[in-house]
């Protein structure tokens, strides 16, 4: 615990001085130490965590990050509502850091999650302790596929039409569509994770994640804030009201954000499991 504080505090005090290379790889190194903090805080309280109970699953969610966010950066290409400033000139370095960065993404999250759900719980409490398919698991991996139907369907087709919306709507129109990338696939993951007999947005799940976003969001925006090399927004409103480089509305997406993360890993993770037959997983953020 006292390592991921130690990280997260020399890390972002050297930034400020202008010491390299914290100065420029503020936000990755940062955020590992907030995984690595997060991660003891829980084990302490419960005996239980991702990198100390589960360190495979952790490192292939970390993995998994990585292309699940290039999926926005994908968007980005059509919205156009960030930018990356002061990055290393070295392609193999500047790769690296997109590498490492987006790795830390869903992790922190989660981790965030499991504190939300331990504070919530009152301490040991109910924060996505067991391995999927344990007989203590809250939800058996055997359990049977729920069919697609009425009003799961149509979130699936609501969903599906706002991350199609970037694509087609006039390019003036396209800045402004963060929105719907940001919630689509929570509409259209949620009902395929569930007919598949995975994990759903259930309410405490939801509540553990929203705020786990809003806390991240607000820890990515201040570390990135002082960082050599970060982003910046170019989003069309309200950038007279900005809190660190953030316009403020934009703090609202960080907790959906959350959400969609944990769809997109779930539906990830059933895949994988269906290609190699490999039963089980961490239960997530309840």
């Amino acid at each position: 615990m006292l390592v991921g504080l130690a990280i997260m505090i020399g890390s972002e005090a050297a930034t400020l001085a202008g010491i390299e290379p914290f100065a420029s790889w503020n936000t990755p190194i940062c955020w590992t130490g907030f995984i690595l903090f997060a991660d003891a805080v829980v084990y302490r309280a419960r005996g239980n965590s991702w990198i100390r109970s589960s360190p495979r699953e952790f490192a292939a969610l970390a993995l998994a990050s990585i292309p699940l966010w290039v999926v926005f950066e994908g968007y980005n290409l059509v919205i156009r509502n960030w930018m990356y400033v002061g990055l290393p000139e070295n392609t193999a370095l500047r790769l690296f850091g997109y590498a490492w960065s987006f790795a830390t993404i869903s992790p922190a999250i989660f981790e965030g999650a499991e504190l939300v759900a331990m504070a919530r719980a009152g301490g040991a409490g109910k924060a996505g302790g067991h391995a999927r398919g344990s007989t203590s698991s809250p939800r058996a991996s055997t359990a049977r596929p729920e069919p697609v139907e009425g009003r799961a369907l149509l979130w699936l087709v609501v969903g599906a039409a706002m991350l199609v919306a970037p694509f087609v709507a006039p390019s003036a129109i396209a800045p402004y569509l963060a929105a719907p990338v940001f919630l689509g696939f929570i509409f259209l993951l949620d009902p395929i994770n569930r007919r598949l007999g995975e994990e759903t947005v259930t309410r405490d799940r939801a509540i553990n994640l929203l705020l786990s976003g809003l806390l991240c969001g607000v820890l990515w925006e201040f570390w990135n804030y002082w960082s050599r090399a970060k982003w910046i927004y170019t989003v069309p409103i309200m950038q007279q009201w900005k809190v660190f480089e953030m316009p403020l509305p934009g703090y609202l997406g960080f907790a959906p954000f959350a959400v969609e993360c944990f769809t997109m890993y779930v539906f990830v993770r059933a895949l994988y499991a269906a290609l190699s037959s490999r039963v089980g997983g961490r239960t997530i953020a309840l």
